[in-house]
């Protein structure tokens, strides 16, 4: 079942849903057959199996008791946080030494949010809330994969405690909706947090077909004690009227060395004198520091430097 993005349901509506934490992460079916293993198919309908061995221990929790669970597979940060960067290093590895270094390095946890088949008898047409009830009642907690709780009403509540605590969004569910599989349903809701950030643009590079000549993404950065420091390339949301005025501001900025402190590793970078500042919207950082799902809205000429 997948979520629409939309709105958080309002005042007064809201009491009629539940709300959780959404993970920044990767799609997860659990299948449990009771026999103390388990199997993990991604949202694209790959075995993952032999990808994350720390969750088999959920299988063994399990024993003697059958069941389908959903979730979202995630790598935590120091602050407790989702890192889709971190979560890269592990996808895909289905050689079983590396696989278990990396477990070691980077250990993923698997957040359980709802069950669609429990000891041989469907759940699917349950309202959401009695699945959760489902949930809870299997006492789901280890090391590597646990069960967080929701919070019937209160969306607002939910969207300043996810947004304090840096989470990626809020998943709104309808507390009497069923589970339609394979579904986009609007019955479950999705908004994310966006996040605003002024960047100072110190180089670009070239766009392709169309784009030739253009730029196709400017390389922003932010000022710190040491310098400017890269914090990655923004090309999605530029106009081609706007890539045209930019084309002729940087052709006037040119500069032959990096003004950034530490290395840019983008191929074919042309660097400016850091005096352009853009508004974009981020959805968070990278462990690496760079902006998550950049998105160019605007040039704050307020903001640019044009002294000599």
């Amino acid at each position: 079942m997948l979520a629409t993005p939309g709105p958080l349901p309002g005042p007064g509506e809201d009491t009629a849903w539940g709300f959780e934490v959404k993970w920044d992460g990767i799609r997860c079916i659990v299948e449990v057959p009771g026999d103390g293993t388990l199997r993990l198919i991604t949202r694209a309908g790959n075995d993952a199996t032999r990808t994350y061995p720390e969750l088999q221990g959920l299988g063994e929790q399990l024993t003697g008791r059958s069941a389908v669970l959903d979730g979202e597979v995630v790598v935590l940060d120091e602050a407790g946080r989702p890192d889709f960067g971190l979560l890269q290093r592990r996808m895909g590895v289905l050689n079983p030494r590396r696989a278990a270094e990396l477990a070691l390095r980077h250990p993923v946890h698997l957040m359980l949010f709802d069950v669609m088949h429990l000891d041989g008898a469907s759940l699917l047409a349950l309202g959401y809330r009695e699945r959760r009830a489902a949930l809870a009642g299997l006492g789901l907690a280890g090391a590597n994969w646990s069960a967080p709780a929701h919070l019937e009403g209160h969306g607002q509540r939910a969207w300043e405690a996810t947004l304090g605590s840096g989470f990626e969004g809020v998943l709104a569910k309808r507390l009497s909706s069923p589970y339609t599989p394979g579904l986009r349903s609007p019955d479950w809701r999705k908004t994310k947090h966006v996040v605003t950030l002024d960047a100072v643009i110190g180089g670009w590079t070239e766009g392709r077909g169309a784009l030739t000549g253009l730029p196709g993404a400017v390389l922003t950065g932010q000022w710190e004690a040491a310098g400017l420091r890269y914090t990655g390339a923004v090309g999605s949301g530029l106009s081609e009227y706007e890539r045209r005025d930019l084309a002729r501001y940087l052709a006037v900025l040119a500069r032959p060395t990096s003004p950034f402190t530490g290395p840019v590793d983008v191929r074919g970078a042309h660097f400016v004198e850091p005096r352009l500042v853009a508004e974009v919207t981020f959805t968070g950082w990278t462990a690496t520091g760079l902006l998550r799902q950049p998105t160019w809205h605007r040039l704050r000429p307020d903001l640019t430097d044009l002294a000599p």
